[in-house]
């Protein structure tokens, strides 16, 4: 049976400043990610993070992972969704999924805790 394959796009956690956000900093959004990589892989899922710079090459990137393989489901994180600094980016990456990964669905996480469940509302 094929896993089914799930490409999670975000922000290097490193490079975000939290400085609106004093409960969140780039580890707990690494322990995030990395916990619910480990989640979706125990439900069966084939889970890859793709974390991108803010803006100046985050399409090629997301275009090249695409391009490696034929994903079912692409998360786009809360960080490029949410925050308004983004909101370029985050057209911009859905405009890159949709050429790229036409038939994946797309999803989205409401914090780097509960991919997996988003993963589940459209797998």
């Amino acid at each position: 049976m094929t896993k089914t394959q799930v490409l999670v796009i975000g922000l290097e956690p490193t490079l975000v400043d939290f400085s609106s956000m004093p409960d969140m900093n780039a580890g707990k959004v690494r322990a995030g990610l990395e916990a619910d990589q480990a989640k979706l892989a125990a439900l069966g899922y084939e889970a890859e993070l793709c974390l991108t710079d803010l803006g100046e090459t985050a399409a090629d990137v997301v275009a090249r992972k695409l391009s490696e393989k034929a994903f079912d489901c692409v998360v786009i994180g809360a960080g490029i969704r949410t925050i308004p600094a983004y909101f370029l980016l985050f057209e911009q990456l859905i405009n890159v999924v949709h050429r790229a990964a036409p038939g994946a669905r797309i999803c989205f996480n409401t914090r780097p805790s509960d991919t997996a469940e988003a993963v589940q509302r459209w797998s």
